[in-house]
């Protein structure tokens, strides 16, 4: 392996795989990212887009790609990650998850590369075990509306897995729960940038259902950090990379107010389709295999977030 090691980064301008784009470049990595900016961002790089280790280019992953150097690394996280992004395009999801999923397989077996595909917690479906281990096979809805996404991972994990039992390709598999941070869009639908948007505008929070489902949110730097770990070990199956901590989305919309200082309040709205009622992930595979766990508490990672946007949060008053 060359002094400095080479990554691909699907999907690099994303909120996650531009994160993981820096952690790379600071652990020395050169790295090429690939997104058709889809829902990813060029302002997501823009930090880092004329580095001289980095290459950006604009390429759908229903075709497949050509990079003429050698490659070390190939993280897959290519996809509408949100319910928004995936609704709105549930053909191209299914797409980047099985077409896209082989080209990058393709790549990394021609060029002898580490690949690590990005999972989701969201191959569980409404889970019937809790929290989830990775032997839990899931419950999930295959003609529901989230299924386009789920299923996209789901079948993206089983090629992973028969391209290394029978090509030999050396894959990992992370299931990466909720994870939140700096660079999510405010308009992208999920739980924690829906209510910090809503709350810093001192509009109400709106909560689906009664509040009372449950859902696990890691801090962006503990993810990636996770990944990272994954990447460079030896391990082949799935690993959950998410917070053990859970919360009711109730006590997370009280959260994000406390953390904003908002004066908004809570208000009701009507359940989606095939929302997970739980969601809490089993990290004991993290921490054996990985010595990896979360250590950024969700007031500090608030925190964190409102400060990446320039906005200074409330001391927290006392009792």
């Amino acid at each position: 392996m060359d002094a400095m090691p080479t990554s691909i980064v699907t999907g690099g301008c994303g909120f996650l795989g531009s994160h993981l784009t820096d952690h790379l470049l600071s652990e020395g990595h050169r790295v090429i990212c690939v997104d058709n900016l889809d829902t990813g961002s060029l302002q997501n790089v823009e930090h880092i887009a004329n580095g001289s280790d980095y290459v950006f280019v604009n390429h759908d992953l229903t075709e497949p790609v050509f990079i003429e150097e050698p490659v070390d690394y190939v993280f897959h996280l290519a996809s509408p990650a949100s319910p928004i992004d995936y609704l709105r395009l549930p053909l191209g999801t299914l797409k980047v998850g099985s077409y896209g999923t082989h080209h990058m397989l393709g790549l990394a077996k021609f060029k002898r590369a580490r690949f690590l595909l990005a999972s989701t917690s969201e191959v569980y479906g409404d889970p019937q075990v809790h929290p989830q281990p990775e032997t839990y096979w899931g419950n999930v809805n295959p003609i529901g509306p989230r299924g386009v996404y789920d299923e996209a991972k789901r079948y993206a994990e089983a090629l992973a897995m028969a391209y290394h039992r029978q090509q030999g390709l050396n894959t990992c598999i992370a299931r990466i729960f909720n994870t939140y941070g700096p660079r999510m869009r405010p308009h992208d639908g999920r739980a924690i940038p829906t209510f910090l948007r809503q709350a810093l505008e001192g509009k109400p929070v709106t909560v689906f259902g009664d509040g009372s489902q449950t859902r696990s949110f890691c801090y962006v730097d503990d993810l990636i950090r996770g990944l990272y770990l994954l990447a460079t070990s030896e391990e082949h199956l799935p690993v959950n990379i998410g917070n053990p901590t859970e919360m009711t989305l109730l006590e997370l919309a009280e959260a994000v107010i406390r953390a904003t200082g908002s004066p908004s309040e809570i208000v009701y709205e009507a359940l989606p389709v095939d929302d997970p009622q739980v969601r809490q992930p089993d990290i004991t595979r993290a921490r054996q295999i990985l010595g990896w766990e979360p250590e950024v508490s969700l007031d500090e990672g608030l925190r964190r977030t409102l400060e990446a946007q320039g906005i200074k949060a409330p001391v927290p008053s006392a009792g």
